[in-house]
């Protein structure tokens, strides 16, 4: 990992440059993303067919992209019964969390008998994308479809990339706990036009939600408008707070935890400890070589993992607060020290037995969380996602009279005098 000394007066510049860089360093592929929207739009199922061979190398023809519910079926029972337990108990307390998140209707009369209220209402169909290859993950699936059912969502569709691959059973079985009305096999650019605007085999939605790479990211920006999203999520990333009394071996085991899901992850440490990061240092080496990913691990730790050095908790505040992590740990003595002054994160792993990857699977928050610094001006997945707020305006008789004048001079110092006059029609005098 790179070793940044915090105590640098170029300290904070060095810093933003280094995030600016992982940024920059996803491809854009607008141009290429823009033609593959346009022609689904058009050609619909011809379009979507035509990519969906190229892009996952298919030679043979075709024949069904949804899954039929004998292929679940059969699918589901090729999962072993502790991946099931252990799916069944993420979705219950991933469900109990989200529940706590329901958002009540309110409504009030003023004193001029006038009634105002909020009332709620979910969306009515969403489409959920689920990576496929390596990174198909029954947990996203459920990360996605809970906080959905939760809001009331009644229509769940679900698309991952597995025509040519061997679909992962976990994430059929998770779907199919989730009651997700249709499952699709197709992945990419592609597929989320499909879902944005329909085809005849793949039913619109009215919002996507899903992590993908950057091709899915950006069909996702571009469709943003004609349907909802999520969020633009790039790679994960993690930011590690630790001093001279947290265990080295444990902190660099949750480095290497972010940095295999690809080689864009960030994994950083801060801490006020030298001691720490030489200890840190050694443990990576050890452990690294033993893991199955070690070569993505690898080249993630070489470009986006840092080691910063920092003597004070205000120094750590302000680089956390800059970097705004997706993943927040810290795993100090003294955690609420640090806590209280936290302004920008997606999600806060407190105290030295509480690693990211427990968030990943079943604590109960979402980790579908703002990655790039998103999380200065945004919030993780949430039952609020999948729901709708309408305000309800019942203005009375005394209401509109009292209140109208006031209205009248607004409109017309805006110089918009058909909205004057269309009170000025329910007043007496005018």
């Amino acid at each position: 990992m790179n070793y940044l000394n915090g105590q640098n007066r170029n300290f904070k510049k060095k810093l933003q440059g280094i995030l600016a860089k992982r940024r920059l360093s996803q491809k854009n592929v607008n141009k290429v993303v823009l033609t593959i929207i346009n022609d689904v739009k058009k050609n619909k199922d011809k379009s979507l067919l035509k990519f969906e061979k190229k892009y996952s190398k298919i030679k043979s023809q075709i024949k069904n992209i949804k899954f039929t519910n004998k292929e679940i079926q059969t699918i589901k029972k090729k999962l072993d019964k502790k991946t099931k337990k252990a799916i069944d108990l993420a979705y219950d307390r991933i469900s109990k969390f989200h529940k706590n998140q329901k958002l009540k209707s309110f409504s009030y009369r003023d004193k001029y008998n006038n009634y105002i209220g909020y009332k709620n209402s979910p969306i009515e169909r969403i489409g959920v994308y689920v990576p496929g290859g390596t990174a198909s993950y029954p947990s996203t699936v459920l990360m996605n479809c809970v906080p959905a059912i939760i809001a009331g969502v009644k229509e769940i569709y679900m698309t991952t990339p597995c025509l040519k691959k061997k679909v992962n059973p976990a994430v059929i079985y998770a779907a199919s706990k989730c009651k997700v009305k249709e499952i699709y096999k197709i992945g990419g650019a592609h597929a989320i036009a499909a879902l944005a605007y329909g085809t005849n085999k793949i039913k619109k939605v009215n919002k996507i939600v899903g992590p993908g790479n950057t091709f899915v990211a950006s069909a996702k920006k571009e469709v943003f408008g004609d349907v909802g999203i999520d969020m633009i999520a790039g790679p994960s990333e993690v930011t590690i707070v630790a001093d001279k009394y947290s265990n080295p071996d444990w902190v660099a085991a949750d480095l290497i935890a972010q940095a295999e899901h690809d080689e864009f992850a960030q994994s950083i440490l801060l801490t006020d400890s030298i001691r720490l990061i030489d200890g840190v240092k050694k443990s990576l080496n050890n452990q690294i070589k033993k893991l199955p990913k070690k070569k993505i691990i690898s080249k993630s730790l070489k470009k986006f993992g840092y080691l910063i050095f920092l003597k004070k908790n205000t120094d750590i505040l302000n680089a956390i607060n800059e970097i705004a992590p997706e993943h927040l740990e810290i795993c100090t003595s003294k955690p609420k020290s640090i806590l209280k002054g936290v302004k920008n994160a997606g999600s806060i792993f407190i105290g030295k037995y509480s690693p990211e990857a427990v968030g990943d699977y079943l604590a109960g928050p979402n980790h579908i969380l703002p990655t790039s610094g998103s999380a200065k001006f945004s919030s993780g997945l949430s039952v609020y996602d999948f729901l709708k707020r309408h305000s309800l305006i019942k203005i009375s008789k005394s209401g509109i009279e009292r209140l109208g004048a006031s209205v009248i001079n607004l409109a017309n110092y805006e110089n918009l005098q058909g909205h004057a006059n269309s009170v000025k029609m329910r007043l007496k005098g005018y």
